[in-house]
């Protein structure tokens, strides 16, 4: 695993990661007046977050995203490793989508107006998943040329 981003992909996560970092800033800066309605969407999609108090839940997810936003934009953090945190953190933001009513047309996955904020973030699934398995194909490319300078035709 590379311990630096490569050059080509440091636009793009420093985009993506100012989004998210701003995302999570804004959730910290008000908790008190997101707290309810994050919670709610929350637990709609996922049941087993009732039982956390709201003001703690949205705090935590705030917290989350500033991480995962510092991390996407600090150039010595793995590629590998910040595109794994990107695509589980937007898995969980597709997830919202599918699972609360209302978000999709019936029998589908075209959004309804209510769902096109929610279907919007699926494109940070795309860039996640874009930088592992860069990483992962580069990584394999590696161990095949040394396998091949360590074994001679």
């Amino acid at each position: 695993m590379r311990f630096s981003a490569r050059t080509h992909q440091l636009p793009v996560r420093l985009i993506v990661g100012a989004f998210v970092l701003n995302s999570g800033v804004s959730k910290l800066k008000g908790v008190d007046d997101v707290a309810e309605g994050t919670h709610g969407m929350a637990t709609t999609a996922y049941p087993f977050l009732e039982s956390q108090d709201p003001r703690e839940f949205t705090r935590r997810l705030g917290t989350a995203e500033v991480a995962l936003g510092a991390a996407l934009m600090v150039p010595f953090v793995p590629s590998l490793l910040a595109g794994a945190a990107l695509t589980a953190f937007a898995g969980g933001l597709t997830g919202l989508y599918l699972r609360i009513p209302g978000m999709r047309e019936e029998g589908g996955l075209r959004p309804t107006q209510q769902g096109i904020p929610l279907l919007k973030d699926s494109w940070l699934v795309g860039v996640g998943a874009s930088l592992v398995l860069e990483e992962l194909g580069r990584a394999r490319a590696e161990r095949r040329a040394v396998h091949a300078r360590l074994i001679p035709d």
